[in-house]
């Protein structure tokens, strides 16, 4: 009776160890990936913050009458298309946020030419609305910027643990794959040139 006793009880606590390591890998990949969805949700309300600035910065340089018109459509049209981009927290492969990126960097030149443009215009300069909406604007880029940087830094802490042996082995039985990443833009490497 003791010697089957034995190999039961080695066995009872090597499933015991297996099934409390498993469970524990699985409730800190869930919380960890309610970490990143809670972090992604910050990035797009940061940049739904930005796209709801721009109509009234726009209307605001409409003011002045002889402002570029194809300057306005362009923000209006990049705006409309980096609002239609969306991403579901679930499925934050690299593909997914390159996309969503370039539509936000597509906003992000147009807002860049619209500002260089403004600098025609002394008075629009000058005006009080236009001067508080840049700074909003301004502030708002700061805001992504900062929340892009925690979601990366949460995603790089998910990924790690996704990739950890042997979490790996419970991440791939519980269907937890590894989350893209917020890339540099292509060519941000490259200092701008100022040319007076």
């Amino acid at each position: 009776m003791k010697k089957f006793l034995i190999p039961v009880l080695i066995i009872a606590v090597i499933g015991i160890y297996f099934y409390t390591k498993a469970v524990g890998t699985y409730n800190q990949l869930v919380q960890m990936d309610e970490s990143v969805s809670g972090q992604w949700a910050e990035v797009e309300t940061q940049y739904q913050r930005r796209a709801d600035l721009i109509p009234n910065l726009v209307n605001t340089v409409k003011g002045y009458a002889d402002f570029e018109q194809e300057t306005l459509t362009g923000v209006i049209e990049a705006r409309a298309k980096a609002t239609s981009v969306t991403i579901d927290p679930t499925n934050l492969n690299e593909n997914n946020l390159a996309q969503f990126q370039e539509a936000q960097d597509q906003l992000s030149g147009a807002l860049s030419r619209l500002l260089v443009s403004v600098e025609r215009y002394p008075d629009l300069k000058a005006n009080q609305n236009f001067l508080e909406l840049q700074a909003q604007l301004e502030g708002t880029e700061n805001r992504i910027a900062v929340a892009r940087r925690n979601f990366n830094e949460s995603v790089v802490g998910y990924n790690q643990y996704v990739r950890q042996f042997p979490n790996n082995i419970f991440a791939g039985w519980f269907d937890f794959e590894t989350k893209g990443k917020f890339e540099a833009a292509a060519g941000a490497e490259n200092a701008p040139s100022v040319q007076f």
